[in-house]
């Protein structure tokens, strides 16, 4: 499921990226990685602000849609 569609304060872990080379690439340049867990700070009709890596990354709709979590 994307991660778009998890609730805030819920930590999950990405299974799958999806998109193009580039896209996928943008993701992995800014920490998201297959296996590492994500934390949703906030989440605000699917414009989200996560927690990867000590970081906090904001992501628009489209871009979080491509994030899959489990």
């Amino acid at each position: 499921m994307p991660v778009t569609m998890i609730e805030n304060g819920k930590t999950v872990t990405i299974v799958r990226i999806s998109g193009s080379e580039e896209v996928r690439q943008h993701l992995f340049e800014i920490g998201f990685v297959v296996g590492e867990p994500v934390t949703i700070v906030n989440n605000i009709n699917g414009n989200l602000i996560l927690k990867v890596k000590d970081a906090r990354v904001a992501l628009d709709r489209k871009l979080a849609q491509k994030v899959m979590v489990g």
